[in-house]
């Protein structure tokens, strides 16, 4: 058994790691993104409607647009808000003004889009295509699912 007592201890300094460890910002990441998907379906807050299959058309969204919902009790919502069919035509007409008063061309004006459940009347949708067209609305459409492929 040999000892080197010749040399000194401190004069052997460990080498530097100067690679960065990413293990702990992978895991933070995944777990950001685990909470993210989970509370994102929890603050999004929508009428409950089933909508109808069809062939779906990509529609461009602008915030000034109107989404009523129709449920298959026939309730309207109006942007989420319970609301009775009688002041829609209100609501509409106000919706105008404002984009008129902001000074917005007659082809940008706010759309109407209709989430109506596929077991209601179609009177009740009816009723509100009724009140747009009386306010003046110009373009309504109606968001419906895609068709099953399978």
């Amino acid at each position: 058994m040999a000892m080197d007592v010749a040399t000194d201890v401190l004069e052997e300094e460990p080498e530097l790691n100067t690679t960065i460890n990413t293990t702990p910002l992978v895991d933070v990441m995944l777990v950001l993104l685990i909470i993210f998907l989970v509370t994102i379906p929890v603050i999004v807050k929508t009428v409950p409607v089933t909508l109808p299959n069809d062939r779906n058309i990509a529609t461009q969204t602008k915030p000034e647009n109107i989404v009523i919902s129709v449920d298959r009790d026939e309730n309207v919502y109006y942007n989420n808000q319970p609301i009775e069919v009688g002041e829609l035509r209100d609501r509409f007409v106000d919706a105008i003004r404002r984009a008129q008063a902001r000074g917005v061309s007659a082809e940008n004006m706010p759309e109407v889009h209709i989430r109506g459940d596929r077991e209601v009347r179609f009177e009740a949708v009816g009723r509100v295509i009724l009140a747009a067209q009386q306010a003046g609305i110009l373009k309504v459409g109606f968001i419906t699912e895609p068709r099953n492929q399978s």
